[in-house]
């Protein structure tokens, strides 16, 4: 390799700027990340550590809001998403004071990924180590919309899509699970496509959803509690069907 490893500016002979791939890694490494869109809802979920006893858990948040109709989840280091955060909330205010309109979803999609590209291409630096789902409606259509960054500044727009650790595993469920739905099997594709993933079930699962009228609303414990006993419900039900002989007709 002859150290092209360790200039974030210099590019390998076969091509590869090897900070940035070590940045994608760190992000395998975070924890799962998942967001859905739905017709009138947009979903994020996240898989979170249990937290210390004696640690309040409302002060390790992993899904935040960028202004009152854009909302975040990362995964990946939470040092550097909390700086990227911090960024993308100054420009959401900043449109607002200039332009005096809200911000589009994509605006500050952009504006995200163009921060985490300019980290990848300036000497002293380093790459943020974290990609990001991005979700929010359009002001001025009431489209909803999840767009991806990671840490080389690329950005693309998704009806569903997962990151962090096993982010293959929930990417194949979503695309063999996913259509179009609303309100309450939004939030259920979400959760199911998480459990693929994540031990224990709700305890170590973070939802937030996102309406039009009502913005972002983190989900309670006892809430997603409540929807992954229907999921196990329904998946033993199914199961019980399957083992289940088939009838016999009568002639």
């Amino acid at each position: 390799m002859a150290r092209y490893d360790r200039a974030i500016t210099v590019f390998s002979p076969d091509g590869h700027l090897f900070q940035v791939e070590y940045a994608l890694e760190a992000v395998r490494k975070g924890n799962a990340a998942v967001g859905v869109r739905g017709t009138d809802t947009i979903v994020l979920g996240v898989e979170k550590k249990s937290t210390a006893k004696l640690q309040d858990s409302r002060s390790v948040r992993k899904i935040v809001n960028l202004d009152d109709h854009i909302a975040l989840a990362c995964a990946g280091l939470k040092a550097d998403a909390r700086v990227l955060i911090n960024k993308a909330r100054i420009e959401c205010q900043s449109h607002r004071l200039t332009v005096e309109d809200p911000v589009t979803v994509e605006y500050i999609t952009r504006y995200i990924a163009g921060l985490q590209q300019k980290y990848t291409q300036s000497g002293g630096v380093r790459p943020f180590g974290l990609s990001t789902l991005i979700v929010g409606f359009d002001p001025y259509t009431g489209v909803p919309s999840l767009y991806q960054t990671d840490p080389s500044g690329t950005f693309s727009a998704w009806k569903a899509n997962a990151t962090g650790r096993n982010s293959n595993s929930m990417r194949e469920f979503l695309e063999k699970n996913y259509k179009e739905t609303s309100g309450q099997e939004t939030i259920k594709l979400a959760v199911r496509a998480l459990l693929e993933v994540v031990e224990s079930g709700g305890k170590n699962i973070e939802i937030a959803v996102m309406t039009k009228d009502k913005g972002l609303r983190q989900l309670e414990e006892s809430e997603i509690d409540d929807i992954v006993a229907e999921i196990e419900a329904e998946k033993a039900a199914a199961e019980a069907a399957k083992k289940q002989p088939p009838k016999e007709s009568t002639s």
